[in-house]
């Protein structure tokens, strides 16, 4: 279907012209499938020593925080819905997660790869997506997550610059 490693259709600077997320935030390296008809997007994120959660996430034994497993998954479904206009907004936001697991750990080195499969789409209301995370092919994370719009223009008024 595809090879993680070498079937790169969307690198960081594709990524950023759909999400917002930057800096330590960022927790989307590529995407590497993409099928609209089946409303499915794969992708990944490589961990590293210098990962910011490292040194605090737990010494001596780091541990990728679940949160930004989940928050991996948020921007692979956010990047599918910009990019594809599901929702027509500017911005979409977190707006829920349901039957979230946690299945293994993901250290520092290891590329976390996953797989959003949208569900149900309420233009200008709400998506829902599937996700899994996998490491080495193992499961490490399951779940589903809601996207909504945000109102992009009340928030930059309101944010520091």
């Amino acid at each position: 279907m595809y090879d993680v490693d070498n079937d790169v259709i969307a690198d960081i600077e594709s990524i950023r012209k759909c999400n917002p997320q930057r800096f330590e935030i960022e927790q989307l390296t590529a995407v590497v499938f993409e099928d609209f008809e089946q409303r499915t997007i794969v992708g990944y994120v490589d961990t590293s020593l210098e990962d910011f959660w490292v040194r605090g996430h737990m010494p001596g034994m780091p541990l990728m925080p679940g949160v930004l497993m989940c928050e991996a998954a948020a921007q692979l479904a956010s990047y599918f819905v910009q990019k594809n206009d599901i929702l027509g907004c500017e911005m979409v936001g977190f707006g829920g997660l349901d039957n979230v697991r946690f299945r293994g750990a993901v250290r520092p080195g290891d590329r976390l790869v996953i797989q959003c499969k949208q569900k149900r789409a309420r233009r200008g209301a709400l998506v829902l997506c599937d996700f899994m995370g996998f490491v080495n092919e193992n499961l490490v994370v399951e779940g589903s997550i809601r996207g909504i719009p945000l109102p992009a223009d009340a928030l930059r008024e309101v944010s520091p610059t």
